[in-house]
């Protein structure tokens, strides 16, 4: 059970965007929120060992019971906001506190990670930080501004897009900045 609900969290903010467009004339927020908070609830007791997923958790099941007592449509339009907002917290935090998110996925593969690996991962934080940053400033004008068709746009096609565009464009920096340091 516990190796399911990462991967169906992952699935259904995939596909949330489309559920709330297409969905809200036969599920009501209260319906999302029973969903979802579900799930979170899940993955707060699965990863009771992992302070940082547990607190993320917690924080969206508090929306999810939030959304539940206003049954408000528009507030299922914040959920990409809030993850993204956490995404950006969890990046940020741990350059300070260490180590960098990208440095931990790259020991993953590489456990004696040289030094200027190490300085790379790092600069590879700060942008997936940016980039997090970036995303839920746009998700949150889409929210307040724009109609619920280019929220979902946005959400569930067009930010997918550029997180693609951003792992193509860092792996290839990466294969130069390997292949530089090969060469030394």
């Amino acid at each position: 059970m516990k190796r399911l609900i990462a991967p169906l969290l992952v699935l259904i903010g995939l596909l949330y965007p489309f559920a709330v467009y297409y969905g809200l004339e036969y599920v009501s927020p209260r319906g999302f929120a029973l969903v979802l908070g579900a799930l979170w609830g899940l993955r707060a007791i699965f990863s009771a060992e992992n302070i940082i997923n547990c607190w993320q958790a917690l924080i969206l099941i508090v929306f999810c019971l939030l959304l539940f007592v206003f049954d408000s449509p528009q507030l299922l339009q914040w959920y990409p906001v809030l993850i993204n907002m956490l995404l950006l917290t969890v990046f940020v935090i741990s350059l300070y506190l260490g180590p960098p998110i990208i440095e931990r996925l790259a020991r993953l593969r590489e456990p004696d990670l040289p030094a200027h690996a190490v300085v790379y991962t790092r600069q590879v934080t700060k942008v997936w930080a940016v980039f997090f940053l970036f995303n839920a400033l746009l998700a949150t004008a889409l929210t307040l501004w724009a109609p619920l068709s280019w929220w979902m746009l946005y959400n569930g096609f067009i930010a997918y897009i550029l997180i693609g565009l951003l792992f193509a464009i860092e792996w290839l920096v990466r294969q130069r900045v390997k292949n530089a340091h090969e060469l030394d």
